[in-house]
């Protein structure tokens, strides 16, 4: 039997075939996370840079589901539609995630759901009480 919690968040939209997170031990694995409005499957306008703010905001509030926070985040994965646009990414990605940020892969030339400019996935470490 499995001690693994799955995370759902109220008014965070998601596809019905994976939950936003499952909490094993001390790991979150947060899923595939994209840049749409708040409780919709719309991205939100102006591409990369904005669409990476967004979705590191709804990592954010998953992390907080679980009693965690960015601070916790030990390895990131950004898929990118355009390498390109890294710069964007980069620059919206490290205003959030500050000076110590976690460990972390970029992708570019991924064909990504919704159309979407940017989809990012993360471990976080937190102890469970």
């Amino acid at each position: 039997m499995s001690n693994a919690k799955k995370v759902t968040v109220s008014g965070l939209a998601r596809l019905p075939a994976f939950c936003h997170a499952v909490i094993a031990g001390d790991f979150i694995y947060v899923s595939g996370t994209l840049g749409t409005k708040p409780g919709s499957r719309e991205l939100v306008e102006g591409g990369t840079g904005p669409q990476t703010t967004q979705t590191l905001r709804h990592i954010e509030r998953i992390l907080q589901e679980c009693d965690a926070s960015l601070a916790d985040l030990v390895k990131v994965n950004v898929f990118l539609a355009d390498m390109q646009t890294f710069a964007a990414m980069n620059e919206a990605y490290l205003a959030l995630m500050g000076d110590d940020p976690p460990a972390r892969i970029t992708v570019g030339r991924a064909e990504l759901a919704l159309g979407a400019a940017v989809e990012i996935d993360a471990v976080a470490y937190k102890p469970q009480a």
